[in-house]
């Protein structure tokens, strides 16, 4: 069995972010981590590695220093890792990026692909049903729980204040919750292994069946009218009320102003 867990290194936000003057984030002046819904992914494939027996290869697109979370999925173990870096493909929206990671894909066996619901940086869970889309592939979103059976993959889905039970055959792609499990640790062995591996890098022209018009900021239906960091908030309004009721009407007040009563 062979499954491809697409990942991506988002930018630590407990550090702060940083944005290009175009809008975009500034990735390479930021901290990193793995996006947190893409390791609980990597996580189920690992899992269904070790019940099932499966090669595991892991794919990201971005900056060249992206290879350090291909490196700590690998350390997790994972047995491949992919990176697709180019000028070209840089501010990419969530079109583009699947167009781009489709493209990639179309190299590699798989029988499952497995991408997190979606990442921190952008929070719109489309790429993986986008990716699905590009390679015509059925796709299960939101999995709470992944089994293999046979030629299949049975998966719990999210769904508002239940679930859904769902079996589909493969190939297929799955999006997962972080909520899935609990991602293991990296090991001592596995850290040393990952650094003496190698990593494969891909480009513009290893990405199969895409058009230029569709890659990267140029090839992004999606435009930034403005972008920023967090807003701190003032000290606000400091009030020291001479009773009880004093207290009481001056909020009442404040509520009546602003319309919220």
């Amino acid at each position: 069995m062979k499954i491809v867990v697409c990942i991506k290194q988002v930018p630590d936000t407990k550090g702060g972010v940083k944005f290009n003057p175009d809008g975009t984030l500034d990735r390479g002046a930021m901290l990193t981590i793995m996006n947190p819904d893409d390791k609980a992914g990597l996580e189920a494939a690992l899992r269904i590695k070790d019940a099932n027996g499966a090669e595991v290869t892991v794919v990201t697109m971005g900056l060249p220093k992206a290879e350090e979370v291909l490196r700590e999925a690998m350390a997790m173990g994972a047995d491949k890792g992919i990176l697709v870096t180019d000028r070209v493909l840089g501010g990419a929206d969530t079109w583009a990026t699947s167009t781009t990671l489709a493209g990639a894909l179309r190299n590699i066996d798989y029988d499952l692909i497995i991408t997190g619901r979606q990442a921190i940086d952008g929070d719109t869970a489309q790429v993986g049903p986008q990716i699905a889309e590009h390679l015509g592939l059925p796709v299960i979103s939101y999995a709470q729980d992944i089994k293999v059976e046979g030629d299949s993959v049975v998966v719990k889905r999210q769904y508002d204040d239940g679930y859904h039970m769902l079996k589909v055959k493969m190939p297929c792609l799955i999006t997962a919750l972080a909520e899935l499990n609990d991602p293991r640790y990296m090991t001592p062995g596995g850290i040393f292994d990952a650094y003496d591996a190698e990593i494969t890098t891909w480009g513009r022209a290893d990405l199969k069946d895409i058009d230029d018009s569709n890659l990267g900021l140029n090839g992004s239906p999606t435009k930034i009218a403005k972008a920023s960091d967090k807003v701190r908030k003032g000290a606000g309004e400091k009030v020291v009320p001479d009773s009880p009721d004093d207290a009481a009407k001056l909020i009442v007040d404040k509520l009546l102003s602003k319309h919220i009563i």
